[in-house]
């Protein structure tokens, strides 16, 4: 009995020493993982305050710069709405015919009154011929006219006179034979005979009739003013004829001319389409010629115009020409959108209404910072920025 008892005994104490040797140790597990937990925990407070930090930072030097651009650009506007622009003249015959003469190429610099095109002249000489003949014939028949018209001066009223004076002979001879009827009706039958009476009878009635033709005849002559007018009217408008006949002998000659196309300003020949020998008809369009000036058209937001003036500087930028620096003002502001002058104008009272801000086409003139060996072609992208006073 006693050695199982010491038995037992011995054996249970290595198992209390056991487990408080576990229990130690897990004590002392315990406090290094609050440790560990403690000493991470104070890691992860501390690293919280510097995102705070830089992130405050950030927003200040945000608000700096921010307020730094719009110091510095609170005097400025600009769009990227903005292009090149020029005068395109569109060039086009006036006459229709064959090109016999070619005499420009594709995107070659003119000078004001150089041959670009001929086309065919015979047809248009002889009409220049046929007015000519048809002006020397109007020249002839004023000459007859004015010829008359001196002769009537003097004929008509030599005529008149004449008319007078045969007036006065007719008279004269009724006269006479009143008296000689008068004679042969008063005298003894007995005295005379019936043929006597028959012809005193015969004359005086042909007397009669002789005054109230010479009489009829002075009227007619009388109208010597009316009849000089008529003459005058006729020489009128032999010289209407011939200002009619060198109007159209200038006609002619103008279209003779117009077989020669010549360039009306110097400039870059662009967009031709005409060819040697192509048959070409009055109006159709042959190629453009555009002049070396050049300005900008910058649509600019209705917003943007409140402080907008004219003479404002301008600098702008060029997308294809990086290196350019091109100087300039405001010439002009159109007196009105863009859409309210385009082909299909908005109907803003149709009910179904959308404000939209709107873009308004200023034009700005380049002083300086063109470059001369190569010329700024029309519609290329520019940036323009208008420091506003």
């Amino acid at each position: 009995m006693s050695d199982e008892t010491g038995s037992a005994s011995t054996g249970q104490e290595p198992s209390g020493r056991d487990a408080s040797h576990r229990d130690d140790r897990g004590d002392g597990k315990d406090r290094k993982n609050d440790k560990r937990n403690g000493e991470n925990g104070q890691q992860q407070k501390k690293p919280g305050k510097k995102p705070l930090i830089i992130l405050g930072a950030v927003v200040v030097l945000i608000g700096i710069v921010g307020f730094v651009w719009w110091f510095a650009t609170r005097n400025q506007v600009s769009t990227d709405d903005a292009y090149t622009d020029g005068n395109a003249i569109t060039m086009a015959p006036k006459v229709s015919g064959y090109v016999v003469t070619l005499a420009v190429d594709d995107n070659v610099f003119v000078h004001k009154g150089d041959l670009l095109l001929v086309i065919d002249k015979r047809d248009y000489q002889a009409q220049v011929d046929q007015a000519n003949a048809q002006l020397g014939l109007a020249k002839a028949q004023l000459n007859a006219a004015q010829l008359q018209l001196d002769i009537a001066r003097v004929q008509f009223p030599a005529q008149y006179r004449q008319a007078k004076a045969q007036t006065s002979s007719a008279e004269a001879n009724l006269r006479e034979a009143q008296a000689a009827w008068q004679r042969q009706h008063s005298v003894d039958p007995r005295a005379t005979t019936q043929q006597n009476v028959d012809t005193a009878d015969a004359q005086r009635q042909s007397a009669n009739a002789s005054v109230e033709q010479a009489r009829a005849q002075q009227r007619t002559a009388s109208l010597v003013p009316q009849q000089l007018r008529e003459t005058e009217a006729t020489v009128d408008e032999r010289r209407q004829q011939v200002r009619q006949a060198e109007a159209q002998l200038e006609q002619a000659q103008l279209n003779l001319s117009y077989c020669e196309v010549r360039a009306p300003s110097d400039g870059w020949v662009t967009r031709r389409n005409v060819q040697l020998g192509s048959f070409l008809t009055a109006g159709v369009s042959l190629f453009s010629i555009v002049t070396p000036q050049v300005w900008i058209t910058a649509n600019f937001k209705e917003t943007q115009l409140a402080r907008m003036r004219r003479g404002d500087k301008v600098k702008v930028d060029v997308d294809a020409y990086p290196q350019l620096d091109l100087r300039g003002h405001v010439d002009s502001v159109q007196l009105g959108s863009g859409s309210r002058f385009s082909a299909f104008p908005t109907e803003n009272a149709t009910g179904n209404f959308v404000k939209i801000v709107q873009r308004v086409p200023v034009k700005i003139i380049i002083d300086q910072g063109l470059p001369r060996d190569h010329p700024l072609g029309l519609g290329l992208s520019v940036t323009p920025k208008v420091y506003l006073k």
